[in-house]
């Protein structure tokens, strides 16, 4: 039983797919590192500035203050953050955007290629095979209908 885990575990990694989920998570984090400077430094600053400087991070509604005694609070201040809710929604806007923008120019890419008549790119293998038995068949269907249509 280990061995066969060990051997199917090896066919996955081997497939290619533990590869492409590794350069998936790699890329990820990177693009994340981005998306946060993109927010934070570049998105955030200028909000901030419409808004009198406010600092977006440190928002929230206060449902309860704090008690200061001896120095010291008690009870503490409960309080809902907005701010980095209004940060990570920004956040999700820019990665949603890049994405939705990525896939489309990757699905014009694959359509390109998809395309037999297309020569600027090349066309994949099951592609090229599936459009010269269209082909044959269509030839196929002319013959048999010219046959046929002779016979009646």
């Amino acid at each position: 039983m280990k061995f066969k885990l060990f051997k199917e575990f090896k066919e996955f990694a081997v497939k290619g797919n533990m590869i492409d989920i590794a350069i998936g998570v790699i890329i990820g984090t990177a693009f994340n590192k981005v998306v946060n400077v993109l927010v934070k430094e570049v998105l955030m600053p200028p909000l901030s500035f419409m808004t009198d400087g406010a600092n977006w991070e440190n928002r929230k509604i206060v449902l309860r203050e704090a008690i200061m005694v001896d120095g010291k609070a008690n009870p503490e201040e409960i309080a809902i953050g907005y701010g980095k809710l209004l940060e990570a929604g920004v956040d999700f806007l820019v990665i949603a955007f890049t994405v939705f923008i990525v896939v489309k120019v990757m699905n014009s890419l694959k359509k390109e290629a998809d395309d037999p008549k297309n020569t600027k790119v090349v066309t994949p293998k099951n592609i090229e095979l599936m459009n010269k038995t269209n082909e044959l068949l269509e030839k196929q269907n002319a013959y048999l209908m010219k046959v046929l249509g002779e016979k009646k």
